[in-house]
């Protein structure tokens, strides 16, 4: 096999014919042309390029036997070859011209058909016509695709995709999504694992159908039963009437089976029993039931190791993992932080009916901190920032970012939202020397509804008449 390179770059044509003078021929026609050249003297090295290479036209010779002419070889070749690349045009060659071989080798799937021997001028031709169509298909494929992404972006509810990890997370959702197969989502906690799956719903063949989560770790054992695939009245002692599980509820569409890697040893088995039958029985009832749901599974825990400790099913394990998507911590997407924090802004903006915006210190704060705890520290933060801050602009101090010793979340980051607002107010207070009235509308909130929130915390204002 040898190769002959142009000076510029250019599609590269394989040219697979058992005469050494032919390949020497075709190889310096075509590179003084400008095109690169690789020559295979049989179908087996031609096999073999093709599946090391990506070829924009294989130019192929319809016999290598000697004595033989009835391109029975050169057919198996073009099925080979179509085989490990549908996409490259084929170009038929033979010294014994045949209409009957020439149709039968388009039928195949051969772009075209040269009689040996050749015209150069039609010969180049034919190369030169058939590499501008491939390249126009692949143009019109890749503004295809653009538009696909571009259109999944839209639809892709609170996933925000800046950065190319998302982006080609995103893309690989979208593909497997009309699939019927298995998704596992991993991730640290507060990625948006949920929300992925959600999204992978909506993109999905049963989008018209429920969808169905349950967090797999907030199950008491002994209840996954009845949870799970339900359970007949007086099965036991709360059972005071027959309840559809899980599995039954999400029937046609999809069961989202969050924190899967926090479920008992013991109860793996029965899961997987339905995950691989859709068959199960309902708690205090013999009769088996089917559901047929499409299973995405999602999880922050090591599943591989916990595998290896024989804490995880290694069974259950590849049957939840057909298909795997990682979603990155937000520290490794800087690209997302600011748009996540504008979305976030926005919501909430709507919400508590402000007018907030990010100062160009508070964006530098937003970009620099390391957020252990991921989107949902963000979305927190921000939402902490509008209620402290009302109608000025959000500063790095109403963000109250603690520094990331670890990857564990700040203890603030699950402060209840009362106190946050109780702060607020207090905040909003001291501002205004205590004047409800002009605290009140720089919280957005009615006078009476200031005066009830000031009772609920016990907060003092200059005019508040408060016990």
């Amino acid at each position: 096999m040898t190769e002959s390179k142009s000076r510029k770059p250019s599609p590269i044509i394989l040219v697979v014919d058992d005469q050494e003078d032919v390949r020497q021929a075709l190889s310096v026609l075509l590179s003084g042309e400008g095109y690169g050249v690789l020559t295979a003297e049989s179908p087996a090295a031609a096999l073999e390029a093709m599946n090391q290479k990506r070829f924009g036209l294989v130019l192929f010779d319809m016999n290598y036997s000697r004595d033989t002419t009835s391109g029975a070889e050169g057919l198996a070749l073009l099925e080979s070859l179509l085989e490990v690349d549908d996409s490259v045009p084929m170009v038929a060659m033979t010294a014994w011209g045949s209409i009957e071989l020439a149709v039968e080798a388009l039928k195949r799937g051969a772009v075209d058909f040269l009689e040996k021997p050749w015209d150069n001028n039609r010969l180049l031709t034919i190369v030169k016509t058939q590499l501008e169509r491939m390249a126009a298909l692949e143009r019109a494929e890749r503004l295809s695709r653009a538009a696909e992404l571009e259109q999944r972006s839209r639809v892709a509810e609170g996933i925000v995709a800046e950065s190319s990890g998302m982006r080609n997370l995103l893309d690989m959702a979208g593909r497997v999504a009309a699939s019927d197969a298995s998704i596992l989502i991993t991730g640290d906690n507060g990625v948006g694992k949920g929300m992925l799956a959600e999204q992978i719903h909506r993109w999905s063949s049963v989008a018209d159908q429920v969808f169905v989560s349950v967090n797999m770790g907030s199950i008491p054992e002994s209840l996954f039963e009845a949870e799970m695939f339900g359970h007949a009245r007086g099965a036991f002692t709360d059972a005071v009437e027959a309840r559809a599980g899980r599995f039954e509820l999400a029937d046609g569409g999809t069961l989202f089976l969050d924190e899967v890697g926090n479920l008992p040893v013991a109860q793996q088995a029965k899961l997987l029993r339905v995950l691989e039958t859709g068959q199960f029985e309902r708690v205090g009832e013999n009769r088996t039931r089917k559901s047929s749901v499409r299973l995405i599974a999602a999880t922050n825990a090591d599943l591989p190791g916990m595998v290896e400790r024989g804490e995880f099913r290694r069974d259950l394990y590849f049957r939840l993992n057909t298909i795997e998507l990682d979603i990155p911590p937000l520290h490794q997407r800087p690209d997302d932080i600011l748009p996540l924090a504008e979305r976030f802004l926005a919501r909430n903006n709507r919400k508590y009916k402000r007018r907030a915006s990010f100062s160009a210190e508070a964006r530098r704060a937003l970009q620099a901190h390391a957020w252990p705890g991921n989107v949902r520290e963000l979305a927190h933060a921000v939402e902490r920032a509008v209620l402290l801050c009302g109608e000025a602009p959000i500063e790095p101090g109403n963000l109250m970012l603690q520094p990331a010793a670890g990857r564990e979340p700040a203890p603030d980051l699950v402060q209840p939202l009362e106190e946050i607002e109780r702060q607020a107010i207090e905040q909003a207070l001291a501002r205004f020397d205590d004047d409800v009235n002009q605290a009140a509308e720089a919280l957005g909130l009615s006078r009476s509804a200031m005066y009830r929130r000031l009772e609920k915390y016990r907060i003092r204002g200059d005019d508040a008449e408060l016990t």
